[in-house]
């Protein structure tokens, strides 16, 4: 009967969620293609991180058409699974779409193709959870990393549910919050994003979704346009953080290693630097291969390894203090959960790394970005 209910429910109204942290030039195209779209949004509902980066002028300017609202948070708050409940709790719309601060609609109709994502079933008849949107490169973007767009977003829909987990493994979690809608009542019952979440709240929400019985839809119609050229130390940092949000989620990732896919997109990637005559890029493949795997054996065992370290290798340093008070003790009160003994009492130890200067750097960057993404 329950089932039967949702299958016979229509959803119609639809908000956007964004979290940013100093938004730039990107945001402003974000928004006036916003405003273009075919299918309106209701609200767009931003979470802001430090408000002395917000210039209301222009960015109402921008947004111009659009019913916008901002909330003010400081940087210390921030926090992936976190800033996105709270920013989905000012909505009251059936859907809401997730997107990251750089993600630009590739044309009007990203949020008439995310609705009508909803409408597609599983072979078992499941009900989509989520609906998440195929990533373009951008102009900038380097050649390796444009192949890693067209591996991870092809041009092909589908639906992915748990009657695809023995072939596809834990790319049958895969979604991303760049740019993803949510049913807002399915959302709510599975407990939203959890919190706090180093990373990877997008995957971890996917998995107990398809373990509930639902699907997650790649809507390919549905584009932004959205990529990075990150340096080696970004890409281990970010592998870091991805391999602690699995570590962490056990009852969602355990028994799905990812390092196969891994492996296949390095192979596909250098197959096709060769194949299109960019042997040049074939170095810079390899070194930051190594890194990212270097990033994510670290992060899978992240306990065993001394809590200054830990501080080094994570790209969010908040997610070690949130609620304790401050880096050092935050990862005093982890080790004592886990049940581990804490060897080294010296907690000026993370300035020898560096730590401070180079994580400011990496969050001003992409402060909520994704490894795989």
């Amino acid at each position: 009967m329950e089932q039967e209910r949702e299958r016979k429910r229509k959803l119609q109204t639809v908000d956007v969620v964004i979290p940013v942290y100093r938004p730039g030039k990107k945001f402003g195209r974000l928004l006036r293609m916003l405003a273009r779209q075919t299918y309106p949004a209701g609200k767009v509902i931003v979470v802001n991180t430090e408000e002395r980066y917000w210039d209301k002028e222009r960015f109402s300017k921008w947004g111009k058409g659009l019913k916008l609202e901002v909330h003010h948070i400081r940087k210390q708050e921030f926090d992936h699974g976190g800033t996105r409940r709270q920013a989905v709790s000012y909505s009251q719309a059936d859907v809401f779409v997730c997107l990251t601060d750089d993600a630009v609609p590739a044309n009007p109709h990203l949020l008439q193709r995310l609705m009508e994502g909803f409408g597609q079933r599983g072979p078992k008849g499941e009900l989509p959870a989520m609906v998440y949107a195929r990533q373009l490169a951008d102009k900038d973007c380097k050649i390796g990393e444009r192949y890693a767009r067209h591996f991870n977003y092809p041009p092909k829909s589908r639906v992915k549910t748990a009657a695809d987990l023995p072939k596809l493994g834990i790319k049958t979690y895969f979604g991303s919050n760049v740019c993803c809608a949510y049913d807002r009542e399915i959302y709510d019952r599975l407990g939203g994003f959890g919190y706090p979440a180093i990373f990877n709240e997008d995957m971890v929400f996917a998995g107990r979704a398809v373990q509930a019985g639902y699907g997650v839809v790649y809507q390919a119609e549905a584009k932004v346009v959205h990529s990075h050229n990150f340096s080696c130390l970004q890409q281990f940092r970010r592998n870091f953080d991805l391999a602690v949000s699995q570590a962490d989620h056990p009852e969602v990732f355990g028994g799905l290693p990812s390092e196969g896919e891994g492996i296949r997109l390095v192979k596909k990637t250098a197959a096709y630097l060769a194949r299109s005559g960019h042997l040049l890029q074939l170095p810079d493949l390899v070194v930051k291969s190594g890194f990212k795997y270097l990033g994510y054996r670290l992060g899978k065992a992240y306990w065993h390894l001394p809590k200054r370290a830990v501080l080094w290798c994570t790209m969010n340093r908040n997610y070690w203090s949130i609620g304790e008070g401050g880096s050092m003790e935050g990862l005093k009160a982890l080790w004592e959960r886990q049940g581990i003994k804490d060897d080294d009492n010296d907690a000026s130890d993370s300035a020898d790394f560096g730590i401070r200067g180079n994580h400011d750097a990496d969050y001003a960057q992409n402060p909520q970005g994704k490894a795989a993404d």
